[in-house]
């Protein structure tokens, strides 16, 4: 039996979901592709560098590496994100052609609470929002809904762009946020 329509040629299957880590933030959820993640670690000790912007919250010595730690609220114009006993790094990697032998720079990004990982189909992602979002286009990946409400999937090239950051170091040398 024919049905009108068929081709004989079976549909693709859809592509696989990606796992996302889901993190709070100044009471909003965001989510980050695991696969920039290296690790997650227990807030700590933080070594303050001056005359660095205020969403550059200082460097951790991790296993004799130096990696800074971006206040990602602070790098939303939304202020200095303040430490709980929730708080945690949770350290990406990032491709750059000028850092290590493997093109690999991390950096550290502060955040108030790990969630869980969750796997989020393709389909399951809006397009970022034209207007109303209360940070740089850019720095939005995409919208997930995720357990009744939107999560933020952020788009780390963006929002971790050395390039953008010290652009941004270079015209505010003062270290005080504004």
């Amino acid at each position: 039996m024919d049905i009108a329509g068929s081709t004989g040629v079976a549909a693709a299957p859809p592509p696989p979901a990606s796992q996302y880590l889901i993190f709070s933030l100044g009471g909003e959820s965001f989510g980050i592709n695991i696969l920039h993640i290296r690790e997650i670690i227990e807030f700590g000790e933080l070594t303050e560098v001056p005359m660095m912007p205020a969403f550059v919250r200082g460097v951790i010595n991790l296993r004799g590496a130096v990696v800074p730690i971006i206040d990602l609220c602070a790098r939303f114009g939304q202020g200095r994100t303040e430490s709980n006993r929730r708080s945690c790094f949770v350290i990406v990697e990032l491709e750059d052609a000028e850092a290590d032998d493997q093109g690999l720079q991390e950096i550290g990004v502060m955040v108030d609470a790990v969630n869980e990982v969750v796997d989020i189909a393709p389909g399951d992602i809006e397009p970022p929002p034209g207007f109303g979002a209360h940070m740089r286009p850019d720095f939005i990946g995409g919208m997930a809904r995720h357990a009744g409400q939107f999560v933020i999937l952020l788009a780390l090239d963006s929002v971790l762009s050395v390039d953008d950051m010290s652009a941004l170091m270079a015209a505010d040398t003062t270290g005080v946020p504004a």
